[in-house]
């Protein structure tokens, strides 16, 4: 039953992908490619590196309560659609590796003709919570990335510092969101994102604004330590967790309101998996 829904969430896109493709000049892909190889546009099947690493924020809270930092080395890794990855398609695979020591991966012949929302890095490993990391949105050039990508930066996250924001958030507000059916953000489904500035420095006291102004009170500020959330803006880790519904997919656009030059972010979510986004200025990440 997934499949008819994931046709009908992208058709809007598949319309816009369809517009742009009678260009002959390859849009850029919203990356910096400066090194990256020429692709065949009648084949479109790119070559995809960069670092996966524990987001930081998860390895203070580690750190914080004497654990060890959580290792990856030798994960096994997946390229994936993460619109597919919502719907629980069995084509949202669309590429694998292995992570290096250093958490450095590349993985070629990574298949994008059928992409809808973009590209995301999802890594299977003891104690990490179940994820899929954006590195490639089509919201930045309304097509599929025609050359390949380098240096793209994923992020996982431990569940011990999902099950710290559950702690923050509290089950009266998790139930509430859920109408009852989860207690924990991996039950709901959840993003976690951070919004940063073009250094990539993370940026105080704004808001992350999903497009359905019914979606706005979903979105939560963790404090400093972890131990508690408001609906303010973000703190000094630019950090920002919205919580699903623990049913269906939801798809729709994040912007960042109180700071300019932020392009509105696709996203889908969907009970049982998590998103992590970063969120910066312009169409470049930061270096």
């Amino acid at each position: 039953m997934t499949r008819p829904l994931l046709l009908a969430c992208g058709a809007v896109l598949g319309l816009g992908l369809a517009a742009c493709s009678t260009t002959t000049a390859a849009p850029d892909p919203g990356v910096r490619t400066e090194d990256a190889g020429v692709v065949d546009l009648d084949d479109l099947h790119i070559n995809v590196s960069g670092h996966v690493a524990v987001l930081p924020e998860a390895q203070t809270l580690l750190q914080t309560h004497g654990q060890a930092p959580l290792s990856i080395d030798g994960a096994p890794l997946t390229i994936e659609e993460p619109l597919r990855v919502a719907v629980h398609d069995t084509s949202a695979t669309v590429g694998a590796g292995t992570l290096a020591s250093d958490g450095a991966f590349h993985v070629m012949n990574v298949s994008v003709r059928d992409i809808h929302q973009g590209l995301a890095v999802g890594v299977s490993h003891e104690g990490l919570a179940h994820c899929t990391s954006i590195i490639f949105d089509t919201a930045f050039t309304g097509t599929r990335p025609h050359t390949d990508l380098v240096d793209a930066q994923a992020w996982v996250l431990p569940t011990a510092f999902v099950q710290a924001l559950d702690a923050a958030l509290g089950e009266a507000r998790l139930r509430t969101h859920t109408e009852g059916r989860a207690t924990t953000l991996e039950d709901a489904g959840f993003i976690v994102g951070r919004v940063v500035d073009a250094n990539g420095h993370p940026v105080t006291g704004v808001r992350v604004v999903p497009d359905r102004t019914e979606l706005s009170d979903r979105v939560y500020y963790p404090s400093e330590d972890l131990s508690t959330v408001t609906q303010d803006g973000t703190p000094a880790s630019g950090l920002f967790v919205y919580v699903h519904t623990a049913k269906g997919l939801s798809t729709f656009h994040l912007g960042v309101e109180g700071a300019g030059g932020y392009v509105p972010r696709n996203v889908g979510t969907s009970a049982g998996l998590g998103i992590v986004l970063t969120m910066y200025p312009g169409r470049f990440p930061p270096p």
